[in-house]
């Protein structure tokens, strides 16, 4: 479940348009967070990443629990990569900044992520939902 909350939040840091068309007075609350978003993503980027290795290596799941296994391993692939977009600055600058390979790898992805990083957010939303309710469907032993 908490995997579930935390890509909600993520994905409304991600689409801030999207709030504000909903919620004028939630411009304030977004500027707030405006200054930690790198570091925010920067974490949600490694937790996305880490949770796509979980997923791998509980691929058993598949078999008696593919609905629940499929869910955690996009849930993490949109983690990590909406944590990628929102902590590009941060990534560039402490993990990418000596290697200059993997630094062009890294723009040529976020050039390709970057467009889609609103349908995204909306994706995050409804697999952050999706993860919520799942908890409570599948309970895993």
């Amino acid at each position: 479940m908490s995997w579930g909350i935390s890509l909600i939040l993520l994905s409304i840091l991600a689409v801030p348009s999207l709030l504000l068309s909903k919620k004028p007075n939630a411009k304030e609350l977004l500027e707030k967070f405006e200054p930690y978003q790198g570091w925010i993503g920067m974490v949600f980027c490694f937790w996305g990443i880490w949770g796509i290795v979980s997923a791998i290596l509980t691929i058993g799941w598949l078999s008696t629990w593919p609905i629940l296994w499929i869910t955690y391993l996009v849930g993490n692939i949109v983690t990590a990569a909406l944590g990628f977009m929102l902590g590009y600055g941060l990534i560039n600058k402490y993990v990418l900044s000596k290697n200059e390979t993997a630094k062009a790898k890294a723009e040529e992805m976020r050039a390709k992520i970057a467009p889609k990083q609103g349908k995204l957010g909306l994706i995050g939303l409804v697999l952050g939902a999706w993860m919520i309710v799942s908890s409570f469907l599948f309970v895993v032993s």
